[in-house]
């Protein structure tokens, strides 16, 4: 899988936040530290989607965010709703490079974006492990079921 463009918008996972009070700085614009956050609702989303439910059990091999970078686009107020995607932008041996957008349903902007890089860990040797075949073509099913953002699935 390539890298797709920063301007597309289909995703296969899709989670809608409310940006609450709470999350404000004394700037009055949500605090960085809630992207990441939104990007974790996201992947948690995904992995759900493509049905690696063994993924998110540590017991003795699942996910482990080895990485994440986030590109705050727009300062993001209360009240909004956050729109967020992830999809994946590239599947390696042992680890998936997961791309999220955060879109204001307020501003009809994106706000941020940015990766995440997961790797199938195995917790007993305390190392990654090859992502199974069957998990990739779980992963390739998910991801043929991409929608826009204009009309995200519940």
């Amino acid at each position: 899988m390539g890298r797709p463009p920063l301007g597309s918008t289909k995703f296969p996972a899709w989670v809608d936040l409310p940006v609450e009070w709470n999350y404000l700085d004394a700037f009055g614009h949500v605090n960085n530290t809630h992207y990441i956050r939104w990007f974790e609702s996201a992947r948690v989303a995904y992995l759900q989607g493509c049905e690696l439910i063994t993924w998110m059990k540590p017991d003795p091999v699942g996910p482990i965010l080895a990485s994440i970078e986030c590109h705050y686009r727009r300062p993001l107020y209360f009240p909004d709703t956050v729109r967020i995607g992830a999809r994946a932008e590239e599947i390696g041996r042992s680890r998936m490079v997961l791309y999220h957008m955060v879109y204001s349903l307020q501003q009809r902007e994106i706000v941020a974006d940015g990766r995440s890089y997961v790797v199938l860990f195995d917790y007993h040797r305390e190392r990654p492990t090859r992502i199974p075949d069957e998990d990739r073509q779980r992963i390739e099913q998910f991801e043929a079921t991409a929608v826009s953002l204009e009309e995200p699935t519940a």
